[in-house]
């Protein structure tokens, strides 16, 4: 029988007939905003009833409805579904939010012993958005053990976490039954602010590429060889870029004017400003990428790093060793 496949990036392969029978992509972007509540989550997974918004069901978002045999199944919850299925196989590449949502999956399968009996892991060892397709190429497949899962547990809880500690805790544990994780666990405690500059490696990689001459948003958020770091999309290097340009003390000018207000749902007008945008950097922005300014104590911190909010009253910061935040509001002039 055919396999069912969960990916966190599907290939044109996996539509045709004789690869799968049907699989399923996972959109989550765990990397950044405050996480799914974990109802959330359980209803995303769970049996589809007549509440559950269209969108919000793990079945929404499967490839290959219509010549799948067990298409008839598809309101089951996906634990339930899975059992259809002789072989379930997981296929999460390098990038930090497929790894995140792998941990995510396997930590959930761990209560059901009966699926987690037909699950196969997938070593991928590249990033499949550059993969046009195939070919030739298949990854190493391997069972799906309990030391996968207990990593994946306890990767996945340190992640939710109220504070980084549990995550930094990790990188002294041998994490090598998922081998891409420790990677992305310091690619990710790297983007918590910086105790000298106040902003996460990929704000102070921005800095750098403006300050050498690049102004243009499209060579910031797509020249991935250039940027650096991987842990945001498109979309949210935006956001990021806002908070530089419009707090009350700027590291950057130039950013256009009218995304101060375009609503951060509003893609279709957000992308042309930035695109119109000519960004050069401050002299406070030049201050910063020196470590000689604290970008954190003139403007305001409002973001989430997994379940840890990142505000200027609690700012966890790497250096890159973890540091616990203290109260510093009265020195960055912040209300």
């Amino acid at each position: 029988m055919k396999p069912l496949i969960l990916t966190g990036w599907s290939v044109p392969e996996f539509n045709e007939p004789e690869f799968a029978d049907l699989a399923v992509e996972f959109f989550f972007r765990f990397g950044w905003g405050e996480l799914p509540s974990p109802d959330e989550l359980a209803t995303y997974l769970g049996p589809r009833t007549s509440e559950v918004a269209r969108g919000c069901h793990w079945s929404d978002f499967a490839l290959g409805w219509n010549q799948s045999k067990n298409r008839k199944c598809r309101n089951l919850s996906l634990a339930e579904f899975c059992h259809q299925y002789e072989t379930v196989e997981l296929w999460f590449d390098t990038q930090p939010n497929a790894q995140l949502k792998l941990v995510w999956l396997l930590d959930y399968f761990r209560s059901y012993p009966e699926t987690i009996a037909k699950l196969k892991f997938c070593l991928i060892d590249l990033a499949m958005i550059e993969l046009r397709q195939l070919g030739r190429w298949r990854p190493v497949v391997v069972d799906v053990t309990e030391r996968e899962l207990e990593t994946a547990s306890a990767a996945w809880q340190a992640y939710r976490a109220l504070t980084p500690e549990a995550c930094f805790e990790l990188l002294g544990k041998d994490l090598s039954a998922l081998p891409l994780l420790k990677p992305v666990l310091i690619d990710l405690l790297e983007e918590l602010p910086s105790g000298s500059t106040g902003l996460g490696a990929t704000e102070m990689r921005m800095l750098e590429l403006i300050a050498r001459g690049y102004s243009l948003t499209n060579a910031l958020f797509h020249l991935y060889q250039l940027r650096q770091t991987r842990i945001f999309g498109e979309w949210e290097y935006g956001y990021l870029l806002d908070g530089l340009a419009f707090g009350p003390r700027p590291a950057v000018a130039g950013l256009d004017d009218t995304l101060r207000t375009l609503d951060r749902e509003n893609l279709r007008d957000r992308h042309p400003a930035y695109l119109r945008s000519r960004l050069s950097i401050t002299e406070f922005g030049r201050a910063v990428l020196a470590h000689k300014e604290d970008f954190s104590r003139h403007n305001p911190i409002d973001r989430w790093w997994g379940g840890t909010h990142l505000t200027n009253d609690r700012l966890w910061c790497w250096n890159p060793a973890l540091t616990k935040p203290f109260c510093r509001q009265s020195e960055r002039g912040v209300p």
